[in-house]
C-alpha cells in the first residue's frame, strides 16, 4: 500500500511539475514575443455586409496615413510613440472617413493590450495571447475583426504570394530574436522539436485565454482575416 501511495504521489509531482513548467515556459515565450510587436486591431460595427466593408475601407485608410511613418520605423518604441503622438488625429480622421462613406458611426482610437488568436501572415504565423495594439473600433465593434502587425510592419506587405518578403523576415528576426524560429512556417515544418514548443504555446494561451476567444453573444466576433491583399486592395 505504501509503495503505491508512493508512485501514485510521484506521478502527481511529475504532473504538476510538466504542467508548472508548460505554463512558466508558454507565458515567458509569449510575453517575450508581446514585448517586440505592436499589432492592429480593427473592430466592425457588425456582421452585416455593409459594416463588414466598411470596416476593411476603415483599415485602408488608417494604413495609408500610418505607411509613410511606421514602414520605416525601427524599433517597437518608436511605433509607440508615433501611434500614441496620433491617436487623437487616428480617431478624427476615421471618423470624418467614415461620415463621407454615408455612416454616422463613432471612431474610438487606443493603444491597448488585446487579445489575438493565432494568425498566419503568409508563411508567418503569431500564436494566441495578449499583445499591444493600436485599437480602432467602428460603432458598437461587435462585428468580426481584422487583425495585422504594425511593428515589425507585416500590414505594409503583401503577401498574397504566402511568403512575407525577405527583407521583412530579416527585420521580424532582429526584433523577436529566438522567438523568430517558432513563428517561421519553414523553420516548424522542418524540426518537429520547433513546432511541438509551438503547439505548447499555443495550447496554453488558448486555455488561458479560451473566454476572450469566443464572445459569448457573437461566436464569430474574433474570427479575424488573414493578411493577403496590400494596403488600398480589398479582403474578399
Amino acid at each position: 500500500m505504501k509503495i503505491k501511495a508512493i508512485r501514485r504521489a510521484l506521478l502527481c509531482g511529475l504532473i504538476f511539475t510538466a504542467g508548472w513548467a508548460t505554463m512558466v515556459y508558454s507565458e515567458t515565450v509569449q510575453s517575450d514575443l508581446a514585448r517586440s510587436v505592436i499589432r492592429f486591431h480593427v473592430l466592425a460595427n457588425s456582421d452585416s455586409d455593409e459594416d463588414q466593408s466598411l470596416k476593411l475601407s476603415v483599415r485602408d485608410e488608417v494604413l495609408s496615413r500610418l505607411k509613410t511613418e511606421l514602414s520605416s520605423a525601427q524599433s517597437v518604441e518608436e511605433t509607440r510613440r508615433i501611434i500614441k503622438s496620433k491617436l487623437p488625429e487616428i480617431e478624427s480622421d476615421a471618423a470624418a472617413f467614415v461620415k463621407t462613406l454615408g455612416y454616422n458611426y463613432p471612431v474610438k482610437a487606443s493603444l491597448s493590450r488585446d487579445f489575438f488568436p493565432t494568425k498566419t501572415y503568409g508563411d508567418i504565423t503569431f500564436f494566441p495571447g495578449e499583445y499591444e495594439a493600436l485599437r480602432v473600433v467602428i460603432g458598437e465593434g461587435g462585428g468580426r475583426n481584422w487583425w495585422c502587425v504594425m511593428f515589425p510592419p507585416l500590414c505594409f506587405v503583401d503577401v498574397s504570394k504566402g511568403k512575407v518578403p525577405e527583407e521583412n523576415k530579416q527585420q521580424l528576426k532582429s526584433a523577436v530574436d529566438k522567438e523568430y524560429a517558432l513563428l517561421s512556417d519553414e523553420t516548424r515544418e522542418k524540426k518537429i522539436t520547433i513546432n511541438v514548443k509551438f503547439k505548447i504555446v499555443e495550447w496554453w494561451q488558448n486555455l488561458l485565454h479560451k473566454d476572450k476567444d469566443k464572445d459569448k453573444n457573437n461566436e464569430k466576433k474574433t474570427d479575424g482575416y488573414v493578411v493577403k491583399t496590400p494596403v488600398g486592395a480589398k479582403d474578399k
